[in-house]
């Protein structure tokens, strides 16, 4: 159980919004809760954690965040089963990660007593946003920024650690089609793409956006010295089903360590499913998918859950990968959706619950 600390300022909201919300037709990620967790870094140390109404912040011009893109965050979700229980998914592994995002920015890391208490506050307080049924949930964002207003290039003094709540449904509904990079690249060695940090995803943004100008939604990431090995799938981890085996590539400074990637891996060995953690070329997938060995490519991640890849493209030629009655992305969603909602046996510690 995480530990708790002695004390949190909390300012609850006068009013809520929450009737005005259409939980049924929610866009991801535009619509957020009542309260906001808020945890400033000065003087060397964390202050008092606060809870808020979520509200706007005024920060000056000169914050080094956004000169020098000292920013990190962290994806997680929350749930609600029938009899009104609400469960995180190892949030342990999610306050572990961003404080080596935190790290790998040079920024300090965050105390495990605040992220537990901030997390369990927020969601005592708007509880009435986590709808149960599966596919339902809220999304939690916690992030750092720096906020301290210089422009001098170097770390930060002052920072920012905030968590933000917004009501989800199912994400990527129906399957993608993906363009598989040639030139571009997500990360390299040495560099930060094992970090959440803000800038890996803006840099996404652009090569992305032209492959959506010919058709596609995301990206398969190749590595950056020779685009010869598939790496990541957009926003998510990506596997392939090859025959009746499962192929992941592995996690480096280059690749995210995904939380969903890391519990396929463990759901494949609870099903003996052969799961092989190896790097993959572009052509290994390309001959299988023209022998029919190729059954399923899916990318996982905490926002998308599983979002089956129906065609990827390369080099002009385009793949397309039947749809199959069973396929593992179905049964795996299935499995880690039973689990989170608190439907099936949780045989691993995953599921944490907010009491």
């Amino acid at each position: 159980m995480a530990q708790h600390t002695e004390k949190i300022s909390i300012e609850t909201a006068k009013t809520s919004k929450i009737d005005t919300v259409d939980f049924s037709n929610l866009d991801f990620g535009r619509l957020f809760t009542d309260h906001m967790f808020v945890c400033d870094y000065e003087d060397g140390k964390w202050q008092t954690p606060k809870v808020m109404p979520y509200q706007a912040m005024s920060y000056e011009p000169s914050a080094r965040v956004f000169h020098y893109g000292q920013a990190v965050f962290e994806g997680m979700k929350a749930y609600k089963d029938e009899d009104g229980k609400v469960f995180l998914f190892r949030p342990k592994q999610n306050f572990e990660r961003i404080n080596k995002s935190s790290a790998r920015l040079a920024m300090p890391a965050f105390p495990e007593n605040y992220f537990f208490e901030g997390l369990e506050t927020l969601l005592k307080l708007d509880s009435d946003w986590i709808k149960p049924g599966v596919g339902n949930s809220l999304y939690l964002r916690p992030f750092v920024i720096a906020t301290e207003p210089a422009i001098s290039a170097s770390p930060a003094n002052n920072y920012r650690f905030m968590i933000i709540c917004s009501p989800a449904k199912s994400y990527y509904n129906t399957p993608i089609r993906v363009l598989i990079a040639e030139e571009y690249s997500r990360s390299a060695d040495g560099g930060v793409g094992f970090a959440k940090a803000a800038g890996n995803y803006a840099a996404q943004f652009y090569p992305t956006s032209l492959a959506q100008e010919k058709g596609f939604q995301q990206i398969i990431w190749t590595d950056a010295s020779t685009h010869t090995y598939l790496e990541e799938a957009g926003t998510m981890n990506v596997f392939f089903r090859i025959g009746d085996k499962l192929v992941t590539a592995p996690t480096s400074d280059r690749i995210l360590d995904g939380i969903t990637r890391k519990t396929m891996l463990q759901l494949a060995e609870d099903m003996g499913i052969t799961c092989e953690v190896r790097r993959i070329t572009v052509e290994e997938i390309k001959t299988a998918s023209k022998d029919g060995s190729l059954k399923e490519v899916f990318g996982t991640g905490t926002a998308a859950i599983i979002s089956v890849i129906s065609a990827f493209e390369h080099k002009d030629e385009l793949f397309e990968i039947p749809e199959i009655e069973d396929s593992y992305a179905k049964l795996f969603k299935k499995t880690l959706l039973d689990i989170q909602h608190n439907l099936s046996e949780d045989k691993h510690g995953w599921r944490y619950e907010v009491k």
